[in-house]
């Protein structure tokens, strides 16, 4: 009956400590994964930027001033 109590309470004492070794070794991971979540979401976000400029229509250039020309021969 002793040898009973004693596994019970090792098996429980030994969940108690799985599940605790599990969330903090998950935890770890989760946090990594959620991180490269958010740079790949500010990745996204940057190239969406980067196409909507590339495709923005450029306006027309603004013309050269008119040049003063003097002819070199003159016609008499």
């Amino acid at each position: 009956m002793v040898d009973a109590l004693w596994v019970l309470v090792g098996i429980f004492i030994g969940s108690i400590g799985g599940i605790l070794t599990i969330s903090l070794v998950t935890s770890g991971k989760f946090d990594d994964l959620q991180n490269e979540i958010q740079d790949l979401r500010n990745q996204r976000n940057l190239l969406k930027d980067e196409i909507h400029r590339l495709n923005k229509r450029k306006s027309k250039p603004t013309p050269r001033k008119q040049r003063n020309y003097k002819p070199q021969n003159k016609k008499k």
